[in-house]
């Protein structure tokens, strides 16, 4: 019994030393994972902090274009109630010329109907 042990008692120790080897390998991969899980993490964690600033730099640039509109349109409209004041002088003038004309063209007939002055 004995010779049949020794063969037995080899292979399981080889086979136990295989294990041991795959243990040890799977032990390492094990802790190479958690350095990938680390970094990957970290990473994640930059990807977010980087998103947040572009996040807050586009809503300040969209606050800041919202500000020139509003300014543009007060703008806007003021030169309008400028335009809509000189259109309404430019009226009144141009009644007033009006006015000139037909008083002009009423002196020029009259001259023209008594004839020739001299």
């Amino acid at each position: 019994m004995s010779e049949e042990l020794e063969p037995r008692v080899a292979a399981l120790e080889d086979e136990v030393s295989d294990l041991r080897s795959r243990v040890s390998s799977a032990e390492q991969d094990a802790a190479a994972a958690r350095v990938l899980a680390g970094g990957a993490d970290h990473d994640m964690h930059e990807v977010h902090e980087r998103t947040r600033q572009f996040q807050r730099a586009t809503s300040a640039s969209l606050n800041a274009i919202r500000k020139d509109v509003r300014d543009l349109q007060r703008h806007a409209r003021a030169v309008d109630a400028r335009f809509d004041a000189v259109d309404g002088a430019l009226g009144v003038a141009a009644a007033g010329q009006q006015q000139i004309v037909e008083m002009l063209t009423v002196l020029i007939d009259r001259e023209n109907e008594s004839g020739p002055s001299a």
